[in-house]
């Protein structure tokens, strides 16, 4: 009998860049006696006419291929929606498998090898790992004491940039950009080419009492920025996949190549109960938001009485980001709080000027949060004491 060996596998180049670069890690759900302040997404259940309204386009039978650019009906209220902010035509929007895809669609239809994409330090881990999955360069800018931009050191990182990548509302820090960062960022980029690409999954979690300002109603801003947007946060869809971009129609017209490539089109139940919630959906968000308010408030009390912490001051999003003075590096202290009971991120995750901070979701139940804070004291206390 002969064996016949099989060829030995060397994965792609593209999956060890990914590799190197990640800092990304499976954060536990809550279960058992384990305590979960990782999770980055809403514990609410997804609001009941958005669910009916997808029921009911199953039951009309409305399970065949979408357009590829999206359901023209979900494209014609999100432009609507998007009037607000600037003018917007559907033909100038791409509806995507949630904001990862749209992200992803974003990154490689921009990004070549060897070219440079300046990211803030700390901020969400995926835009790293999709930048060294196209093949391009990383520039991390650190950022101001108090989690703000650091305008001197983004534009000197800016000179030359092919991309500029941010998120506002931020995760995982929970600092909102105001205007006059935006506008700051516009005279940055004047006379350039260099592009944006503006993250606002979080756009709805605004605690600021100020309104609320999108890059793409910032003039020197609009033009060269994809704006990318999710249901998940908003309207507690996480698990149904919807996403959507806009932006000048040469960049939505790549990322849709992209996008289509890959994923083809988002599945048409989904888009159905979308758009059920952008039409009906504006009492959804003002409930959990005011939710998260009050969790916001419940987290940050207890957090301010745990001796060795320095809190942050978070403005939106669902997301504390405290340091902490032990001389542990983030990833383990995360693992050896997992002992007590609870766990959280590394700060490190997102970048390593992240480290020495934790990342804490108040988008748990007001009991998780208690409970979670506490463990989390009682741990760092234990630890100080070893």
């Amino acid at each position: 009998m002969t064996l016949t060996l099989q060829p030995e596998f060397a994965p792609a180049e593209a999956v060890a860049r990914i590799a190197a670069a990640s800092r990304r890690k499976q954060q536990p759900q809550s279960s058992g006696d384990l305590v979960s302040l990782a999770m980055g997404e809403p514990d609410f259940d997804t609001p009941a006419h958005v669910t009916e309204a997808a029921n009911a386009s199953l039951r009309a039978g409305r399970t065949h291929y979408s357009p590829l650019l999206g359901e023209l009906a979900l494209r014609e209220a999100l432009a609507e929606k998007l009037s607000g902010i600037t003018p917007a035509s559907p033909a100038d929007i791409l509806v995507t498998q949630g904001g990862t895809a749209g992200l992803a669609a974003s990154i490689l239809a921009i990004v070549n090898p060897g070219d440079r994409v300046v990211i803030p330090d700390p901020t969400y881990s995926l835009y790293a790992d999709l930048v060294s999955m196209a093949g391009g360069v990383v520039d991390p800018v650190p950022l101001a004491d108090d989690l703000h931009w650091d305008l001197d050191r983004l534009g000197a990182a800016l000179a030359g940039a092919k991309l500029f990548v941010f998120c506002n509302p931020v995760n995982p820090t929970g600092i909102v950009h105001s205007r006059e960062e935006l506008e700051a960022l516009a005279r940055m980029l004047e006379g350039t080419p260099t592009l944006v690409i503006s993250d606002e999954a979080y756009s709805d979690l605004d605690y600021t009492g100020r309104p609320f300002t999108s890059a793409i109603a910032v003039d020197g801003l609009r033009d060269r920025t994809i704006y990318c947007q999710t249901f998940s946060k908003s309207y507690a869809m996480t698990g149904w996949r919807v996403g959507y971009l806009w932006g000048p129609r040469p960049l939505i017209t790549s990322a849709a190549r992209i996008h289509n490539t890959f994923n083809g089109s988002v599945n048409t139940v989904a888009q159905d109960a979308a758009l059920a919630a952008v039409r009906h959906g504006d009492a959804d968000i003002a409930r959990m938001r005011a939710a998260y308010e009050r969790r916001r408030e419940i987290m940050r009390t207890g957090l301010a009485a745990i001796p060795g912490l320095t809190l942050s001051a978070p403005e939106g999003a669902f997301y504390q980001f405290p340091r902490y003075d032990l001389d542990i590096p983030s990833a383990d202290l995360v693992a050896k709080l997992v002992e007590f009971g609870v766990a959280v991120r590394p700060g490190a995750e997102f970048g390593a000027h992240g480290e020495h901070h934790l990342r804490l979701s108040y988008a748990a139940s007001e009991e998780a949060i208690e409970t979670g804070v506490v463990r989390l004291g009682e741990g760092l206390a234990a630890l100080r004491r070893s």
